[in-house]
């Protein structure tokens, strides 16, 4: 497969790091020459300084041979003209990173009438994101997959002294679960029966829902908290606007706390009900007189890693059920787990996530990325020619770092085993260290024809 990545930002450099792991030819394209060269010395991919809303550039670079390009820079309009020149070039499909709410509300005819295949937003990605947690009753993270037959949820061990200084294999209560991995001191390990827990672990559990229950209650996990009524935004950029339009929608009460005035003006001229506040969002006082403590949920949606760390940290002392901080220095990822802050979504690796999906194809239904983009969690959907078929998971060959944690067979969710045999129409839901995506590749590329062994067999 080829593909181009015109803006060489981090939503650029993060696909192109995954995408360079899976063996992807990947050329990045971008005018400020010093940023592709620190990308050419951390990364397998060609880098061309160049316009990419130059058609003689695109025509240099043979565009009508990729089979994506991906338009991530910092202008909307420059990416949607990136994919208009590059599809009436012959690319065989476009991808647009587009933030502007005006642009989204022409969703449709932005797509059909510029010639765009797929157009994603991370801002409101993100809000999205934050709205599933926010409407879950418990205030741990999950992700469900199989069309919500199984889920992945990650469990804090704290000091928890049914878990800490136990081996997996001794532990209770997880005969219908598989920990396909375990978060550590910001680093990502594949356990195994003899893998010794410690204190502030984070636990990856995958099985059915209603056995992630019963570990929640060994965890003296409150399964059953009350669904959010009452939510505080803390800044009123692109994605706290997305959040309170949709936490509206949900009948939840929104109090938006934005230093801008004329931000301000904006939210409130298209908020229905939500309270715009104007003022310091790390003014504690502010956040009292606002009544901080009785929200259900408080979410950091600044521009600043800090004030969201910080202040979602004091809205949980306040005794604020879930607490949430958008963050996007990835070396914050070392600190999170040892914070008394819920979760920290971090919009490039949710956007990346997003992209990876669509450029697998129909078979990949789902990616989520771990940690940054340590190890990733992905959906498939079996198919006769796909080399995984038909046989036991002991011949499959798999290296340590490629987990598949569940298959739902005919409806049926099993905790797969050596013996346990993968059949057309199974879903399959595999977790892969990043440094085994290539194994991963291979896995779900087709044994014989067709347009998805075209698309992953072009190296």
């Amino acid at each position: 497969m080829k593909v181009m990545i015109v803006g060489a930002g981090k939503l650029g450099y993060k696909l192109a790091d995954l995408m360079d792991n899976e063996d992807i030819e990947v050329t990045m394209v971008d005018t400020n020459f010093k940023t592709l060269e620190s990308i050419s010395n951390h990364l397998d991919v060609l880098t061309v300084v160049a316009n990419g809303i130059q058609i003689g550039a695109l025509k240099e670079l043979d565009i009508q041979s990729y089979d994506f390009l991906i338009a991530s820079t910092n202008s909307d309009e420059t990416n949607t003209l990136i994919c208009t020149l590059a599809k009436k070039l012959k690319c065989k499909k476009t991808i647009a990173r587009i933030r502007n709410p005006e642009f989204i509300e022409q969703l449709d005819f932005v797509k059909s009438q510029m010639g765009i295949d797929y157009i994603i937003n991370p801002d409101l990605t993100t809000a999205i994101e934050i709205e599933r947690y926010l409407l879950r009753s418990y205030n741990f993270y999950s992700d469900d997959f199989a069309k919500g037959k199984v889920s992945m949820v990650d469990f804090h061990i704290g000091n928890k002294e049914d878990f800490v200084g136990k081996c997996i294999k001794d532990l209770k209560g997880l005969e219908e679960l598989l920990i396909t991995a375990i978060s550590r001191d910001g680093s990502l390990i594949i356990p195994n029966g003899s893998t010794k827990l410690m204190k502030n672990d984070v636990i990856h559990v995958i099985g059915k829902i209603n056995n992630i229950n019963k570990l929640g209650e060994m965890l003296k996990i409150n399964m059953d908290k009350k669904r959010t009524k009452k939510a505080m935004i803390l800044g009123g950029g692109k994605i706290g606007f997305y959040l309170a339009q949709r936490l509206e929608q949900d009948n939840v009460l929104v109090t938006i706390v934005e230093a801008d005035k004329s931000r301000c003006q904006y939210l409130s001229e298209r908020l229905n009900h939500a309270l715009v506040i104007h003022g310091d969002g790390t003014d504690i006082n502010l956040l009292e007189e606002e009544d901080l403590a009785s929200m259900d949920a408080f979410i950091g949606a600044t521009g600043f890693d800090e004030q969201n760390l910080l202040m979602s940290l004091v809205a949980k002392q306040l005794g604020v059920n879930k607490t949430i901080a958008k963050i996007s220095r990835p070396n914050y990822i070392n600190i999170i787990d040892k914070l008394d802050v819920d979760i920290a979504l971090n919009p490039v690796n949710i956007t990346a996530s997003d992209i990876l999906r669509y450029i697998r194809g129909g078979k990949v239904v789902s990616v989520s990325l771990l940690l940054g983009g340590q190890g990733e969690v992905a959906e498939i959907i079996a198919t006769e020619d796909l080399p995984i078929v038909g046989k036991p998971l002991s011949e499959l060959g798999l290296p340590k770092g490629i987990i598949i944690g569940a298959i739902v067979h005919r409806g049926k969710v099993i905790i797969p085993k050596g013996d346990t045999i993968i059949h057309p129409k199974d879903r399959i839901i595999v977790f892969t260290l990043t440094s085994d995506m290539p194994f991963f590749s291979k896995m779900i590329k087709p044994n014989k024809g067709g347009i998805f062994n075209e698309l992953w067999g072009r190296h």
